[in-house]
């Protein structure tokens, strides 16, 4: 019986460089820092630019993957993106990610699950 394994052999990642905090929020609408992080901990958060989209930042972070995995786009099998922010519905930003690597044969498709596909993923 032959057996198959997956591993993580490098990663990656990608982080706009605008921040938008609490205080910019409340500036924005009725709210404030301590009722934001006290219902859900956040304190701030990334704004994607107008030119960057879910597959323009999953590529750069897949590149840095691949290079600290010593391995080249071909040598991928599976393509799996975890979002909640598709730039459209249909193809997938999996697949879109596939078009920017340049890779032909791969199977790649999205989980729609946001903050929770990272744990789907795993």
């Amino acid at each position: 019986m032959t057996r198959y394994y997956a591993r993580i052999a490098g990663t990656g990642g990608y982080l706009p460089e605008e921040i938008r905090t609490n205080d910019d929020i409340s500036r924005m609408v009725e709210t404030s820092d301590s009722w934001i992080v006290e219902r859900t901990g956040i304190k701030s958060r990334r704004i994607a630019a107008p030119h960057e989209t879910a597959s323009s930042m999953a590529e750069i972070a897949a590149r840095q993957a691949l290079a600290a995995a010593a391995c080249e786009p071909e040598a991928l099998d599976l393509i799996i993106v975890a979002t909640g922010t598709s730039e459209r519905v249909y193809p997938s930003t999996g697949c879109l990610l596939q078009q920017r690597l340049g890779i032909k044969n791969c199977v790649a498709f999205d989980i729609q699950a946001a903050c929770s596909g990272s744990i789907f993923c795993a």
